[in-house]
């Protein structure tokens, strides 16, 4: 019996990597099914067509985003009680999160890159637990909240590829609602910390708990705003309707544990948007938000974490002489 559940442990630990690489096959060939009637050709002409204009647009609110997630480490600070300038939260916020969106685990990638900023501001370690929990929470808030909402108000229809119990996506909203309304209220009436299945959520006062759904919703909001604008002008949806479909996708790309969803969050995209929006208009928008929301901010913080590490290196040579 011993045998038995040693055997099973190994093998469920495997379980979400083997389901995230058969998501991705078959994202890649739902991909493959949606642009065979298009040659690449056609592809990147749709991507030069995208007006220029747009392409700033999007830039600019991909850096208003990004301010915007500087508020989770702000906000985590503030929690843990211990003052630190804005321009180093700032720093361990901006370059996590852009890091970790691109490469994927966020929960692995994400918190050592905060620990490595953290430890060396000299923030005890039970602290620093305590800014990653509270940060990774924050995350889920805010796509409980505005999921929640607008699952219940555009009930889509889950494509058939992510192979769940449930063919619409209202039952999934109105589950988030309940998780977050419970939140608040365990926010009012208690003052502990909360353990579930080993995680352990920390108490938060009700103004900063509306606080951090305040700014991670807001984060949420600007991040499908890029996307939206760089759809081509005749598309027919809604920003309330397109956001839905965007929380969906992003979702799904979480779950696969797909290094920032690529493939899971195109293909979905293409299988609820196109039709209306041509596929080759479609893909051309997703390939630049790629780039715009992923590889640029990227770009920059691998610059910023180098740059940092050259300046720690420096100092420390410095004082040991």
């Amino acid at each position: 019996m011993h045998s038995w559940r040693q055997r099973f442990q190994h093998y469920a630990h495997w379980f979400p990597v083997i389901l995230g690489f058969g998501l991705f096959g078959i994202s890649l060939w739902a991909i493959r099914q949606q642009l065979r009637q298009h040659t690449p050709e056609e592809i990147w002409s749709s991507v030069q067509a995208i007006p220029i204009g747009l392409v700033g647009v999007a830039i600019a609110l991909t850096l208003l985003n990004y301010w915007t997630l500087t508020g989770y480490d702000t906000l985590a600070a503030i929690y843990i009680r211990q003052p630190l300038p804005y321009r180093k939260t700032a720093l361990a916020a901006v370059t996590s999160y852009a890091i970790s969106n691109t490469i994927g685990l966020a929960l692995l990638s994400g918190s050592a890159i905060r620990y490595r900023f953290y430890a060396a501001w000299q923030i005890p370690a039970t602290k620093i637990a305590q800014i990653i929990a509270f940060c990774n929470i924050s995350f889920w808030l805010g796509l409980f909240s505005v999921g929640g909402i607008l699952f219940v108000i555009e009930p889509i229809e889950i494509p058939a590829l992510l192979d769940l119990p449930v063919s619409s996506v209202h039952p999934i909203g109105v589950l988030f609602l309940i998780v977050i309304t419970a939140y608040l209220i365990w926010s009012v009436i208690s003052a502990r910390s909360l353990q579930i299945a080993g995680w352990t959520i920390p108490h938060l006062p009700i103004q900063l708990s509306l606080a951090q759904i305040v700014i991670t919703s807001l984060d949420w909001a600007l991040a499908a705003a890029v996307l939206y604008t760089l759809l081509p002008s005749a598309s027919p949806l809604s920003y309330p309707g397109f956001f839905g479909i965007y929380l969906l996708a992003q979702l799904a790309g979480i779950i696969s544990n797909v290094p920032g969803g690529l493939g899971v969050f195109e293909s979905v995209m293409l299988a609820l948007i196109s039709p209306p929006v041509a596929t080759n208009e479609l893909f051309s928008a997703l390939l630049a938000y790629r780039a715009i929301y992923y590889f640029l901010p990227f770009s920059v913080a691998i610059l910023m974490l180098g740059a940092y590490e050259l300046r720690q290196r420096y100092r420390h040579h410095f004082r040991s002489k």
